[in-house]
C-alpha cells in the first residue's frame, strides 16, 4: 500500500471520528439526562401508571415518626426538575423528613396538574391520597404532618388540595401559584394553614392578576386572593405587614381559626422562579433572588402546624404500588 493510499484512509477515518462524535456526544448527554431525571417510584391509580421521586433522609428511623412533604413540578415539568428547583432534599436531609415529588399524568402534551373542573383533577386528587397511603404503608410517617406545596401550576395543585383532601393535609405552600379556579370553588370548612411566595415580576403568573401568554384565563390579584384565603381561615382582619430583606415583605393574618395562619411573602423584582432555589433559565421566566429561602421558609411554617386527631379519617391501603430501582 503506497503512502498516498495511507495517508486518504487515515483522513478519511480522522473524518468519520469527527462526524460521529457528535452523535457519542448527544448519546452519552441522553443517558445521563436519563440517569439523573429517572422516577424511582410508581403506583397505579384510575387504571393509569403514576410515577414519583422519593427522597430518604440519611437520618431516617423506622422507630419514629417522621413528616412528609409533597412537592409537586410546574406545568411542562417532571419530579427530578422540581426536585432540583426546589432543593428540598437539603432542607429534608437537615430536618430529617421525607420528600416526594409526584408527577402530572403522561398524555399527548406535557404533564400537567388537573386544576381546572374537568376529569382529570379528581384522578389526581386521588392519585396523591393514593400515594399517601402508599407511603404511610412503607414508612413511619406521622399523618398529622403531610405537607403539600407547588410551583405555578403544581401551587395551583397545592390549592386543590386544601380543598378536597383538607383532612389529610395539614398545611400547604405555594410559589407563584397559577390559580385557574374561582375562590368559591373550594367548599371545605377545615381553616388550612398556607404559606405563598411570589415575585413582583412574574411574566406568568402576574403578581396583581391578569392573563399571560402563558395562562389566557385571567388569574387573580395575589395580595386580594390571600386575603381570601384568610377569610376562609377566619382569621383577623388586620394583617402585620414586616421587612425580612431589602427586598422582600412579609404580610401575615393572625387570629385565624385553629391556629391556620396564612403567610404572604412578596419579593420585589423575582420573576417566575423558587426563592434560592436552582435557578431556571432567566430569558424565559424572569429574575432570580436569593433574599429568602423559600424551602427553608416553608417547612419553618409547615412545622408549627398539624392536624388535629379528631380530624384524621381512617382510610383503606391502595394497592398495585411498587418500587422501581
Amino acid at each position: 500500500m503506497t503512502a498516498t493510499v495511507k495517508s486518504r484512509k487515515a483522513v478519511i477515518g480522522a473524518v468519520l471520528v469527527l462526524i460521529s462524535l457528535p452523535l457519542v456526544l448527544v448519546l452519552a448527554e441522553a443517558v445521563s439526562f436519563y440517569r439523573l431525571n429517572r422516577n424511582n417510584g410508581v403506583i397505579v391509580s384510575s387504571g393509569q401508571k403514576r410515577e414519583y421521586f422519593l427522597y430518604v433522609p440519611t437520618s431516617y428511623d423506622r422507630a419514629k415518626p417522621t413528616s412528609l412533604v409533597i412537592s409537586m413540578h410546574g406545568a411542562a415539568g417532571w419530579p427530578a426538575q422540581q426536585r432540583e428547583t426546589s432543593q428540598w432534599d437539603r432542607v429534608a436531609e437537615a430536618h430529617g423528613f421525607i420528600v416526594v415529588y409526584p408527577s402530572g399524568a403522561e398524555g399527548a402534551g406535557p404533564r400537567v396538574w388537573k386544576v381546572n373542573r374537568g376529569e382529570g383533577l379528581p384522578r389526581d386528587v386521588r392519585f396523591i391520597s393514593e400515594l399517601i397511603d402508599t407511603l404511610l404503608a412503607a414508612y413511619n410517617i406521622d399523618p398529622t404532618r403531610i405537607y403539600a406545596n407547588g410551583l405555578s401550576n403544581g401551587g395551583g395543585m397545592s390549592f386543590v388540595l386544601s380543598c378536597t383532601l383538607s383532612d389529610r393535609i395539614a398545611a400547604v405552600g405555594l410559589v407563584a401559584p397559577a390559580l385557574t379556579l374561582p375562590w368559591n370553588w373550594c367548599t371545605d370548612s377545615r381553616p388550612v394553614p398556607m404559606i405563598v411566595l411570589h415575585g413582583t415580576e412574574d411574566r406568568m403568573t402576574p403578581y396583581h392578576g391578569g392573563t399571560s401568554w402563558v395562562v389566557p384565563d385571567p388569574l387573580p390579584s395575589i395580595p386580594t386572593w390571600t386575603a381570601n384565603w384568610a377569610r376562609r381561615n377566619r382569621c383577623g382582619t388586620a394583617p402585620i405587614d414586616s421587612a425580612v430583606a431589602r427586598n422582600v415583605t412579609r404580610r401575615e393574618y393572625t387570629n385565624c381559626a385553629e391556629g391556620a395562619a396564612v403567610v404572604l411573602y412578596t419579593v420585589t423584582g423575582l420573576g417566575h422562579q423558587w426563592p434560592s432555589g436552582k435557578p431556571l433559565p432567566e430569558w424565559f421566566v424572569g429574575p432570580m433572588s436569593n433574599s429568602i429561602d423559600a424551602s427553608s421558609q416553608m417547612w419553618a411554617f409547615f412545622r408549627e402546624h398539624r392536624l388535629r386527631g379528631a380530624q384524621l379519617t381512617e382510610r383503606p391501603k391502595c394497592g398495585g404500588a411498587r418500587e422501581v430501582a
